[in-house]
């Protein structure tokens, strides 16, 4: 009872889940649990059966799931009474009660225990109280009660604590309610609510939950209470009206759902009058994922926003590692089960918001949007070990807006077909596959094309061989038995020529150079541009592998490509071809041999112009828990050359007393953050900047976040968090900040999502 009273007072967001119940059995109730022996054990027992029974020194009495220890106890049996004196101690359902005198009818649960103390031993958390009255086995009150999770040794107050003149729990109606509540911390009340209320399981309530502030250098200080609506068990709402001081008031609003095939969210954000650019600002998002029994699945990803400066005035609301670029895509899908093989038909919906940006030289190129996209996939079954499969769209190709207008970048449609037949040879040990594949596709643009054509088509046949071999041996490095392997690889292409100058682009980009796309048979991504190729790549890996774990420990790759002759097939249709016999070698190379270290490299090495061309290295310190430090380095040549680091390393131990809650809140302080800088522009691009104090049964965070929107802009935040371990978080939540910008970076608590604090009118 005590132990659900205290997690309820935990705040966070409570998840929407459907989860069967896990207990097995009901507890026995009635004329069933009366039946259950009881069970006295006393240095000295006198007894009259079926009437009473005195029991003292080291006193335990067990009946119906409860148990007492006292130095005194006395039972009257057709009362049911037990009476309990000295060192009184009574366990139930995982909490513990210890006080001087109880009284109790122990099959009813009904009486009371004056001036106890209790403890929570799940949640490291418990109190004390001026009495407790037990109503019956489902309603029990407190009075005067104090709870916290730090520790109380009776040499002081604890940190901080919850007060309250009365709570009243009652487990059949799966709530509980506090009266003249007051949260203090270091001695200092920061929150008071005449009437608190919170369920006692895991079950969700309506009400209001602890406030949120933040302090921004575009909207300045915000301030909002939350308000949880539980529409139903699988459906919910929070609203939260917010106060900014420089813009004025804002609503955010999130609804969440699950179905039995279906979930999702929508959040809307309103700004209905900003004092800054005095206009109504607005987004919104919806995000849906289901299916339907019969095989269909289907997806949507919806953000808009109501301007274009909105992702400069308020990133924070802008999830996505675009933000200049916000997507509209349904799609659905079903697989396909015929008896010539296995299949997949889909469409799709997409379309972009392409925000502009204040600095003029900011410059974003938008993608085609596709409306619609229409396609159907094919593996057909072949017998005699050959493989197959046919890919055929229909796409529709628009331009998006920018800034309130459209480029001149061709337009239309466009039908194509992708096949491939392969026959692969080997086992574990080697492998040989030669394919054989097309690409055939059929424009018909809306403006003409460069030879003014508005109907056009292409079809462009490739073969290819992929061989390679896996040779392995024993080895020991630093005392560790590894299994070192040696994969050489070959790759030979040929593709004729085909004119694709006079096409449209519509979806082809150049694929990024790594040991994987290296071995593809086009060197572009996309349909549209295929180049013409008669070339092998040829590359060897070598890996050390952990014998005891299968862990890789070590890592070296290294290829290149050979062409026989130019390749004339350019994404610009003003290119010269390529010439160049011998591509950039790539070199990569990862380890982790080194107990706590963890190096990652890749090199892309002009063999013509004798220098690197494009590099990313980044190494890894992470001796333990909490214990992380990072840099990597990054540059392409003409282009961009960065530098991040990355930590989360504690700065400070305190002595006084042990961190934890069971045993003390001595604290740490942890330095927090990550730094990127742009070497080529000579200026910082992001940073994070932070601290942590863990003092076991409370954590304090501050948090410093710095983004730069432009050559000369930037956005400052502040995030404050104090977290009372086992009640609430107050403040706001720098958490997924922290965990998606520092490698390795780990929360000092397990997350959980224990019912929400609710404040009652």
């Amino acid at each position: 009872m005590a132990l659900a009273a205290a997690a309820a007072l935990a705040h966070a967001e409570p998840p929407l889940v459907l989860q069967p119940s896990t207990q097995l059995q009901p507890v026995p109730r009635g004329e069933q649990a009366r039946q259950r022996p009881l069970i006295l054990q006393a240095n000295e027992l006198r007894a009259r059966p079926d009437l009473d029974a005195v029991a003292e020194g080291r006193v335990e009495f067990r009946r119906a799931g409860t148990v007492i220890r006292a130095d005194r106890l006395t039972y009257d049996s057709p009362d049911d009474l037990a009476v309990a004196r000295g060192h009184v101690q009574i366990l139930r359902e995982g909490s513990i009660f210890r006080g001087p005198e109880l009284q109790l009818k122990v099959q009813r649960f009904e009486g009371f225990f004056l001036q106890p103390e209790f403890e929570l031993p799940l949640l490291g958390s418990g109190g004390r109280a001026d009495r407790v009255d037990f109503l019956d086995a489902s309603r029990s009150q407190m009075s005067q009660a104090v709870y916290s999770s730090c520790p109380r040794d009776g040499s002081g107050d604890p940190d901080w604590l919850l007060r309250a003149d009365r709570v009243r729990l009652d487990l059949e109606t799966n709530e509980g309610r506090a009266e003249g509540a007051v949260l203090q911390f270091l001695g200092v009340p920061i929150l008071g609510l005449p009437v608190l209320s919170f369920p006692l399981s895991d079950d969700r309530k309506s009400g209001w939950l602890p406030p949120n502030f933040d302090l921004d250098s575009r909207s300045g200080f915000e301030f909002g209470v939350p308000y949880y609506w539980n529409i139903a068990p699988n459906r919910d709402a929070t609203f939260t009206p917010t106060v900014l001081t420089r813009r004025g008031a804002a609503l955010a609003t999130e609804f969440r759902y699950l179905e039995p095939h279906d979930s999702g969210r929508l959040n809307l954000d309103l700004l209905p009058n900003d004092r800054v650019s005095g206009r109504t600002r607005w987004s919104w998002t919806f995000d849906h994922e289901g299916g339907r029994p019969e095989g269909w699945r289907y997806k949507a990803n919806l953000f808009r926003v109501s301007d274009d400066a909105y992702w400069e005035d308020f990133p924070r609301l802008i999830h996505s590692t675009t933000p200049r670029l916000l997507p509209t895509d349904v799609q659905a899908e079903r697989s396909l089960q015929t008896p010539f093989g296995s299949g997949l038909v889909y469409a799709r919906a997409q379309q972009w918001q392409v925000l502009a940006a204040r600095d003029p030289t900011a410059l974003i190129v938008a993608p085609y949007q596709r409306s619609p996209q229409l396609g159907l996939r094919l593996q057909p079954a072949l017998g005699g070990g050959l493989r197959a499969s046919v890919e055929t769209e229909v796409n529709r190709f628009t331009r998006p807006d920018v800034a309130g207008t459209t480029d001149s970048l061709n337009t239309g449609w466009r039908w194509h077909a992708l096949g491939q037949l392969s026959r692969p040879w080997g086992d574990s040990a080697w492998w040989l596959t030669p394919k054989a594949a097309f690409n055939v596709a059929s424009y018909a643009t809306d403006q003409p094309m460069s030879d003014g054509r508005t109907h056009a088509g292409r079809f462009i046949p490739t073969f290819s061989v992929d061989t390679g071999m896996v040779f392995e041996r024993d080895s020991r490095w630093f005392g560790r038995a590894l299994r070192q392997t040696l994969e050489p690889r070959l790759l030979y292409v040929n593709t004729p020529y085909r004119d694709q100058s006079r096409l449209p682009n519509f979806d082809s980009a150049d694929r990024d150079f790594n040991l994987v796309s290296l071995y593809d048979e086009n060197p572009f991504t996309g349909v549209d541009r295929v180049a013409d190729a008669h070339q092998l790549t040829a590359g060897v890996v070598t890996r050390w592998i952990d014998a005891n774990t299968g862990a890789e420990t070590m890592r070296l790759g290294l290829a290149q490509r050979v062409r026989f002759r130019d390749q004339r097939v350019t994404l610009d249709s003003g290119a010269a071809p390529l010439t160049q016999r011998l591509s950039d070698v790539l070199i990569e190379g990862a380890t982790s041999l080194v107990p706590s270290w963890h190096f990652d490299t890749a090199i892309q090495y002009n063999p013509d112009l004798k220098r690197t061309v494009r590099a990313s290295s980044t190494i890894v310190y992470q001796p333990g828990p909490f214990r992380t430090l990072s840099a990597s380095y990054t540059l392409a040549r003409g282009l961009s050359e960065q530098l991040a680091l990355g930590w989360q390393w504690p700065i400070y131990r305190g002595t006084a007393r042990p961190v934890g809650a069971a045993s003390g809140c001595g604290g740490t302080l942890y330095a927090v953050g990550r730094l990127n800088y742009s070497m080529s522009d000579s200026r910082i691009t992001s940073s994070i900047a932070g601290l942590e104090y863990d003092a076991g049964c409370w954590i304090g965070r501050i948090v410093l976040q710095r983004q730069s929107i432009g050559a000369n802009e930037a956005t400052t935040h502040l995030a404050l968090q104090l977290e009372l371990v086992g009640l609430s978080r107050l403040g706001s939540n720098p958490l997924q900040v922290l965990k998606d910008n520092i490698p390795g970076y780990r929360l000092l608590r397990d997350p959980r999502s224990p019912p929400p604090l609710i404040a009652e009118p």
